[in-house]
């Protein structure tokens, strides 16, 4: 009882954080896709800070909370809809891929960073009936970016990270390399149940929360 209590404390602490770290990575897209030319995103309404445009029902609010609740609050994971971008109307489409997928990751280091001057403020205020839940909710937010922005970082099309890939890679690889992603989200979710996800992605979010301490001094 006391475990299902923690965990639901949990998921309403960390829904901020959590909707903000998934909507705000697909608007990040958005922006830059129009930066670069791309004016998909735009047309279709999602260029807007607004999370309620980036909310896709089951991938961000049921299966977090499922997810949340089946590992007692040790695993979050969840999606927003995806912000359309078409790479054919970018200026450059090869270069300015780069920016597009990076951008989103982009957008989960500035929450992270964020999520730690929050905490550091609340170091200098004097105990009371919010600081504890304030401080709570932006340790979640630090982890959640974290675990967000190392997850979208792998090189798997069609995560950020594979499109960065293809963006570098010489055409020809790139080529190759990019007919991977019809079957990137199959790999991924494998990996996953295979526990090979996390061996390779925790150390990196371990990393980053512990260079973000240090250099906040928290």
């Amino acid at each position: 009882m006391m475990e299902l209590e923690h965990t639901v404390r949990l998921i309403a602490l960390y829904a901020i954080p959590g909707i903000f770290a998934i909507t705000l990575h697909e608007a990040a897209h958005g922006y830059a896709a129009r930066h670069f030319g791309d004016f998909t995103a735009y047309q279709a309404g999602r260029i807007t800070l607004n999370p309620i445009r980036h909310i896709d029902a089951m991938g961000t609010i049921v299966i977090p909370i499922l997810i949340l609740i089946a590992s007692q609050g040790k695993i979050a994971f969840g999606w927003a809809k995806p912000v359309p971008v078409d790479f054919g109307r970018l200026r450059n489409p090869k270069r300015d891929m780069l920016w597009v997928a990076a951008a989103g990751p982009g957008a989960n280091l500035l929450m992270a960073i964020l999520w730690t001057f929050v905490i550091k403020a609340m170091q200098g205020v004097p105990p009371n009936y919010f600081t504890e839940p304030i401080v709570l909710m932006a340790h979640g937010g630090i982890i959640i970016n974290a675990v967000l922005m190392v997850l979208n970082l792998l090189p798997l099309p069609p995560l950020d990270g594979g499109r960065i890939a293809v963006s570098l890679l010489p055409h020809r690889l790139a080529y190759r390399f990019a007919r991977i992603e019809p079957f990137g989200m199959i790999i991924l979710i494998v990996l996953m149940f295979l526990g090979v996800l996390n061996v390779v992605r925790l150390p990196f979010v371990n990393l980053f929360i512990a260079a973000l301490a240090s250099a906040f001094n928290i």
